[in-house]
């Protein structure tokens, strides 16, 4: 496992190669590959664990009944997602996740995370702690952000708002869309 790149991500950010090694066990991380297409999470499951993706990307979609796809978002290296689920193991996922291109993901566990417990807790699980939400108030820009491109009523106002948003972030006028043509017309439900 590429401990460098671990403690680059935001998920492991703070921590040092020994409190990484110490998180790694207690959280009992495990990796798995996925194929391109491969079904990582499916609605209506619950779980305790959520995945760091350590090389390819993954897409969280919802998809209807009557077959409509809605993609919410990509998870390209060094993200996380289900974290939110893992930490609300009751909750079952609203979301299937899956592989976009091959991918390698670490598997983390956080049954530890959620215990009670009397004392001192490791500086890592306090760190991982504060990461994670910093991970969740990242996302909730994310999911603000994408409403404000599904709010405009025509599809050259959303294809505008997040090719604006797009130039923000990188704050330049030109960057790589993370999505094919279909893919960018389900993000923003044309």
């Amino acid at each position: 496992m590429d401990f460098d790149f671990l403690l680059q991500t935001r998920l492991f950010h703070g921590l040092t190669a020994l409190e990484l090694s110490a998180a790694l066990a207690g959280l009992q991380a495990s990796e798995k590959v996925y194929a391109k297409g491969a079904r990582i999470f499916s609605a209506g499951e619950a779980t305790n664990r959520f995945a760091l993706v350590l090389s390819g990307s993954v897409t969280v979609e919802s998809n209807d009944f009557w077959g409509n796809r809605t993609i919410l978002g990509n998870i390209d290296r060094g993200q996380v997602f289900a974290e939110t689920f893992a930490l609300l193991p009751e909750e079952p996922l609203l979301v299937d996740v899956n592989a976009n291109e091959d991918c390698h993901l670490l598997f983390i566990t956080v049954d530890v995370l959620l215990l009670e417990e009397d004392g001192e807790r490791p500086s890592w699980m306090r760190k991982l702690s504060s990461n994670l939400l910093s991970i969740s108030l990242h996302k909730n820009l994310m999911l603000s952000r994408r409403s404000f491109h599904t709010a405009p009523r025509s599809i050259r106002a959303r294809v505008m708002s997040y090719l604006n948003t797009l130039c923000l972030q990188t704050g330049s006028d030109t960057f790589t869309i993370p999505f094919d043509r279909q893919q960018l017309a389900d993000y923003l439900n044309l």
